[in-house]
């Protein structure tokens, strides 16, 4: 249903909307797009004062590496196909394990089938194709993804990636789990106390994590000694393990979980419930068979910023976690530490550019619930 047209904005508000929009956007997304296109690309192409060089990699594509348009629209095509294939397969899955591990276990999946697409599939078929395809299968952009096989295969960054998603996993799966009990529970209450819990929860997350971390390191560092005389001469050093972070990354972040949860329950009337109750279930019952799959949507935005919240740590995985343990994003420091050459810094750019994929892919799987989940949080019903 349209809008009256006295009620319409006028042609220059429009104008200037769209262009604050436009502006924004390229300022934005510029710098992530043009480490990727650098990334691509030989060194000498890559830090070339000529954007059209680095851009199509004309030198690049003089040593033999390039893609063709046949092979661009390809994977193009690959890319908007694996995206497009997590519903449906995640809805295939549904019934053997719940909503949440569907499309937990179709994300992985697809994000599986895409890399082998990306380093088997892809570069067979242009293979094969190019040749026959006359102007469309020749190299029109340099193009290679030696700096990246260098990054993870040479430079084991496949390990910082496991760390960084056992930590991530399990900060999301205990914020989660706690943060919707919590949240249910204290938009439900009607007593004084769940004001000032919710007020002490936003004292602590509003705190720096340095003051935080400050506290946590020498009780990680110490925790053998301290432990001795309750455990003996087994008493672990808690300093480096990844468990004893994700539960300081719970503790740091489950107030912003728990108030963002709050808001989501506070919208969802209370007859709802009470009608589960009227039915015959208990509190568990209705809150697990009726309330959650209401707030599904705002189940995966909170599990989402969870995640990010986790995944983009610096400052505690940093000085909590030893080097054989590390995540990504402390990682990427001592790829830019030890460069030396155009080549050493073309890696590291790579390296950078493989922290946003996993970022992308979940947005781009997960857009219909986030927007869904922060529509339904925006207002209450």
């Amino acid at each position: 249903m349209s809008l009256p047209r006295a009620l319409q904005p006028s042609a220059s508000l429009k104008a200037c909307a769209f262009g604050f929009l436009g502006f924004w956007c390229v300022i934005a997304a510029f710098p992530i797009l043009w480490i990727t296109v650098m990334s691509l690309k030989d060194p000498i192409d890559a830090f070339s004062s000529n954007p059209f060089h680095v851009v199509f990699g004309s030198a690049t594509r003089e040593t033999g590496t390039g893609v063709s348009a046949f092979g661009l629209v390809l994977g193009l095509a690959l890319a908007v196909g694996a995206i497009s294939a997590v519903p449906a397969l995640a809805k295939g899955l549904t019934p053997l394990g719940g909503r949440f591990v569907a499309w937990g276990l179709s994300s992985a999946a697809t994000l599986v089938g895409l890399l082998i697409a990306a380093f088997l599939l892809w570069p067979g078929v242009t293979g094969v194709l190019d040749p026959w395809l006359g102007i469309f299968g020749r190299p029109m952009i340099g193009f290679t993804v030696d700096h990246y096989v260098s990054v993870w295969v040479h430079g084991e960054f496949y390990r910082n990636f496991i760390n960084s998603m056992i930590v991530t996993s399990g900060v999301v799966m205990i914020s989660i789990t706690v943060g919707t009990l919590a949240g249910f529970g204290l938009a439900r209450c009607r007593m004084k106390i769940a004001f000032w819990i919710l007020i002490v929860a936003l004292i602590f997350r509003a705190l720096p994590h340095s003051v935080l971390v400050s506290g946590y390191l020498p009780v990680f560092v110490n925790s053998a000694a301290i432990l001795r005389p309750v455990l003996g001469e087994a008493a672990p050093t808690l300093y480096g393990m990844p468990l004893p972070v994700i539960f300081v990354l719970v503790a740091i972040n489950q107030p912003f979980t728990i108030w963002m949860l709050r808001s989501f329950f506070a919208s969802i009337p209370p007859e709802l419930d009470e009608s589960a109750r009227v039915d015959g279930c208990t509190y568990l019952q209705a809150f697990r068979l009726v309330i959650i799959p209401v707030m599904w949507p705002g189940v995966i935005t909170t599990a989402l910023f969870s995640f990010l919240l986790g995944y983009n740590d610096f400052l505690v995985t940093s000085l909590l976690l030893d080097a054989q343990n590390q995540t990504m994003v402390p990682a990427i420091t001592s790829f830019f530490n030890r460069e030396t050459t155009s080549t050493d810094q073309v890696r590291a750019v790579a390296a950078a550019v493989s922290i946003t994929a996993p970022l992308f892919f979940l947005v781009m799987i997960f857009q219909k619930q986030i927007v869904s989940g922060l529509t339904a949080g925006a207002v209450k019903g």
